[in-house]
């Protein structure tokens, strides 16, 4: 088999400005077990099960990022695959452009404040190799103090939608709803989110670190682009189900999340973006009833919050906070979470 046209591995990196986080989690993936190649444009590792060498490929998509990230990858990183955007596409139609021009078995969708764990990469092909029925994976997820970050999920519910990423979960962060929606607590068949250090299958895994098949990504098609950011995996998990497919949570292989860096840069777009994504999701897989009706409760919830953090702003608690948080709710409340895509 031809290595350079046909790699086990398409790694694939949509950035915006995180050179700092970009460039070690380049490094963590060429410290994983690879070695780079100086003529080619693929890397190749050898599992510690195996006898055969992986080879795998780097795709970084730079959505114009004005920290100098897709310089610092053409200097450093010259077996790297760059897309330089002169435009933020957004992160579906970033890694769709990665996915063009991907050659690998199996395409692994990675953030770019991730690192990678030992060899995580070889492990995680490995898993796929022996289990044909599985069409995608999501490894363990840690934050950068080393504790577990919750990834494993359920398809939501209207009620698990409702306390997602809301004030209502902000209030009441354990939250029943929450922690079924997390696989948390006993009705998951793990005591705690810390317990779970075996393998099982799940609807859907954060596409922080997502590994699926490339017959599968052929037979599905690949991201939603009408999502910018956010719900996106949720939404081709889905699909992936839907064709028959099963999708493991597989924590022997680790990837370190640094979570949010590029998005927290941009606080109400991070909102808009999350909430309008989630009614797009709910208008596309369970009509537009739950739609509308989600739509409606979201822009409720917020405009409370908005009217609370002007009370706490008129008795003089943390004003400048309280500024920043109105205009980000009163940025989201006038956009109406209406999808323009």
């Amino acid at each position: 088999m031809d290595e350079v046209s046909t790699p086990d591995l398409s790694i694939i990196i949509v950035s915006w400005n995180v050179r700092e986080l970009l460039r070690a989690c380049l490094q963590s993936v060429l410290s994983s077990q690879l070695s780079a190649s100086s003529s080619e444009s693929v890397v190749s590792a050898k599992p510690k099960t195996e006898s055969c060498e992986l080879a795998a490929e780097l795709i970084v998509i730079d959505n114009a990022s004005s920290d100098g990230s897709a310089a610092m990858v053409a200097a450093e990183f010259p077996a790297v695959r760059l897309i330089a955007n002169t435009e933020n596409v957004g992160f579906t139609r970033g890694n769709n452009q990665g996915l063009a021009i991907a050659r690998g078995r199996y395409v692994f969708f990675l953030n770019p404040d991730t690192e990678v764990v030992g060899d995580a990469l070889a492990v995680m092909v490995a898993y796929l190799d022996a289990h044909p029925e599985v069409g995608a994976l999501g490894p363990e997820l840690r934050y950068g103090d080393g504790s577990l970050q919750s990834s494993r999920r359920r398809f939501p519910t209207f009620a698990t939608a409702l306390f997602e990423s809301t004030p209502l979960a902000w209030h009441w962060p354990a939250n029943p709803w929450a922690r079924w929606y997390r696989m948390e607590g006993q009705g998951s068949g793990i005591r705690t989110q810390e317990s779970g250090n075996r393998e099982q299958e799940v609807d859907w895994v954060v596409g922080a670190a997502l590994l699926v098949r490339r017959g599968v990504l052929t037979q599905i098609g690949g991201f939603d682009e009408g999502y910018f950011m956010y719900s996106e995996e949720l939404d081709l998990c889905r699909r992936i189900k839907e064709a028959g497919w099963h999708i493991v949570y597989l924590p022997t292989a680790q990837i370190i999340h640094h979570e949010g860096k590029s998005s927290e840069q941009v606080v109400a777009a991070r909102h808009i973006r999350f909430q309008t994504s989630k009614v797009r999701y709910f208008r596309k897989f369970n009509g537009p009833f739950q739609a509308e009706a989600l739509r409606v409760f979201i822009l409720a919830l917020f405009a409370v919050e908005w009217l609370f953090e002007a009370g706490k702003c008129l008795l003089g608690s943390q004003r400048p906070l309280r500024r920043e948080r109105m205009i980000a709710y009163r940025q989201l409340l006038r956009s109406g979470l209406v999808s323009d895509r």
